[in-house]
């Protein structure tokens, strides 16, 4: 195993043990955790923060090097869309409903919109399902552009649900009530999420023909 393929398989081990810690302290509806100042922040959720941002950069890091160093291997070809979906779909799952996963964060005013997460998820599955296809005839799908524009959208995204809108919380207060800036860059993500499985799927039609 290389370099570039431990970092994508030590991905793989820091999002399991944020799940495994997220989905523990649900449990304790009655922990109370200060917020930052007159942010909103909550601790955990900015704990979060740091670790989903070094996760977030080790994906562009594995990949430069894999390219650099000339040490593209298969197993890092199927480790690293495998690690780059169970970060951002964990997260994106979680961030449905940051009450109810987590119940210590009643200060949380912004959230993934639920119809945003099933576009997310299901240009993923529908993406995956056509790369399948293509690997059945010995057809690769090269990542383009689009793919890696929607990515870099949802990890900004996620990050700002996180940090509770924020440094944008403080210009909402001139938007009507109930609207969020941080909502408009998830609903641009989940735009361009969906614009790209459609160009993903027209770009490679023919691998649909018998």
């Amino acid at each position: 195993m290389n370099l570039p393929t431990k970092i994508t398989f030590s991905r793989i081990i820091i999002i399991a043990i944020l799940i495994l810690s997220l989905f523990t302290l649900s449990f304790f509806d009655n922990l109370s955790l200060p917020t930052l100042g007159n942010t909103g922040i909550n601790l955990i959720f900015l704990i979060v923060f740091f670790i989903f941002l070094i996760a977030s950069l080790t994906d562009f890091v594995d990949g430069y090097l894999a390219r650099k160093n000339n040490q593209v291997t298969d197993l890092g070809k199927f480790l690293d869309p495998v690690a780059d979906k169970l970060l951002i779909n964990s997260m994106i799952i979680f961030l449905i409903a940051p009450s109810l996963f987590a119940p210590y964060n009643t200060e949380q005013v912004v959230s993934i919109n639920v119809w945003c997460a099933i576009i997310f998820i299901a240009r993923d599955i529908v993406v995956d399902a056509l790369r399948f296809i293509a690997s059945n005839k010995n057809v690769v799908i090269a990542a383009n552009i689009f793919g890696k524009i929607k990515t870099v959208l949802q990890m900004i995204a996620i990050s700002l649900v996180l940090l509770n809108g924020f440094p944008f919380s403080y210009f909402d207060q001139n938007w009507p009530q109930g609207l969020h800036i941080t909502d408009f860059v998830v609903y641009i993500a989940a735009f361009v999420s969906l614009l790209s499985g459609i160009i993903y799927v027209y770009q490679n039609r023919k691998v649909l023909k018998n």
